[in-house]
């Protein structure tokens, strides 16, 4: 039976709204410069100067025009938040399929390697890297990904276990269809809606830590993101200047993580058949 995935999340009132809000929050990164004239490392001899027509959230201590960074700042942890979800999204497929179809000893020392890294704790793990190599963006969508894969992997084996007992992918496999073959022209696809799941997961993840690693300054100093801005802040909560510099820089950050939480939960509702019962029920 066809299922209407997309008359269902159209209902969801909750996945909707983190659409449009990060919908929202990708043209104002995208579209800085048409919202700001200013450059995010320019500077200025107006320093902690409070908002005006001039710079609408104020300078930092430097005289930077925080709306600018701010904008600057979205593009970072878009960028790492996309990067992250599909790199890792592929690792997941990649290990949690073969896993599956392969069965045997390469099942076994696939999902033993799986759990090992699920017990140790990514955020310590991630903290001495990026210590040692200071993580641009590249590095840091690598570093995440990495470490971020293995429960992805684990639920997309447990969905491929059950999905490789069906009748035409066992005609497949009699007929001589590969691994490969089978697992991009069979099983992916009617893994898609649990992959965007695992993708808008993955992206929540990311934005989180790539602000938790800025905040604690263990990525590279020069790189323009929501958690340096508030590292920063942080020094000058003592003066007014918290309000216009670390509220919205807070807020944005809780913002973001929301939208993508609420577009989680959508379409984990969406593809999971108990959970759209209970929401009928």
């Amino acid at each position: 039976m066809h299922i209407n995935y997309w008359q269902i999340f159209k209902q969801n009132r909750v996945g909707i709204y983190g659409l449009a809000i990060l919908f929202a929050i990708l043209i104002f990164a995208l579209c800085g410069p048409v919202f700001s004239p200013y450059f995010p490392q320019n500077t200025t001899t107006l320093t902690l100067d409070p908002p005006s027509l001039q710079h609408w959230l104020g300078t930092n201590d430097v005289g930077q025009d925080i709306f600018t960074r701010l904008l600057s700042g979205a593009r970072t942890s878009l960028a790492v938040a996309v990067g992250t979800a599909l790199l890792s999204t592929l690792l997941a497929v990649l290990i949690g399929i073969t896993a599956a179809l392969a069965g045997g000893i390469t099942d076994r020392i696939l999902m033993r390697f799986t759990d090992a890294l699920l017990t140790i704790p990514v955020i310590v793990v991630v903290i001495m890297i990026a210590a040692y190599v200071r993580p641009g963006v590249l590095n840091l969508i690598i570093i995440l990904s990495c470490l971020g894969w293995p429960v992805g992997a684990r639920v997309i084996r447990a969905q491929a276990m059950t999905l490789k007992e069906r009748y035409h992918i066992y005609a497949a496999r009699v007929f001589g269809g590969g691994m490969l073959y089978i697992m991009f022209r069979h099983i992916v696809p009617d893994l898609l809606p649990l992959l965007c799941v695992s993708f808008i997961q993955g992206a929540r993840r990311a934005v989180f830590m790539e602000a938790g690693l800025a905040f604690l300054g263990v990525t590279n100093p020069d790189m323009i993101s929501w958690g340096m801005m508030l590292r920063h802040a942080l020094e000058y909560c003592y003066l007014d200047a918290y309000k216009w510099w670390l509220l919205p820089t807070g807020f944005a950050l809780s913002v973001t993580i929301l939208a993508f939480s609420f577009l989680g939960y959508s379409l984990e509702e969406m593809t999971d058949p108990r959970l759209r019962r209970r929401e009928d029920a």
